[in-house]
């Protein structure tokens, strides 16, 4: 039998140090990346910012000193302990590409990405 928290998380997290960039429109702000997974991503709450859930952004996770990043738009799904979750709505083919790379690289199980890549379409 199956736990219901483990229910909602099928994707598995990586913890990554980095910064990212969340904007709306001409509105910019800069955070800190907490985790991400194929799904989305968590972040420190940015100075400044009022997002409310279900709000859309592009999210911008800086790979290598702004020459390398995972571009998304995202919308809000919670804001929890000075922290936002972020869904991930779209991502272009570069982006998931890294993203997969990444995941690839820290969870060490290729398997394990390419089958949440599968549920990617049934989530």
């Amino acid at each position: 039998m199956s736990d219901s928290s483990n229910d909602k998380r099928r994707f598995s997290r990586v913890d990554f140090n980095t910064s990212t960039t969340i904007s709306n429109g001409n509105h910019h702000w800069q955070s800190h990346l907490v985790d991400i997974s194929l799904k989305g991503a968590l972040v420190d709450l940015p100075e400044g910012w009022d997002g409310n859930i279900g709000d859309e952004y592009k999210v911008a996770v800086i790979l290598k000193e702004d020459e390398v990043a995972i571009n998304m738009t995202a919308s809000v799904a919670h804001i929890q302990d000075s922290r936002v979750g972020f869904r991930c709505e779209h991502i272009d083919f570069n982006s998931i590409t890294h993203l997969r790379r990444l995941m690839e690289l820290n969870l060490g199980d290729a398997e394990l990405v390419n089958r949440e890549l599968s549920m990617l379409d049934h989530a």
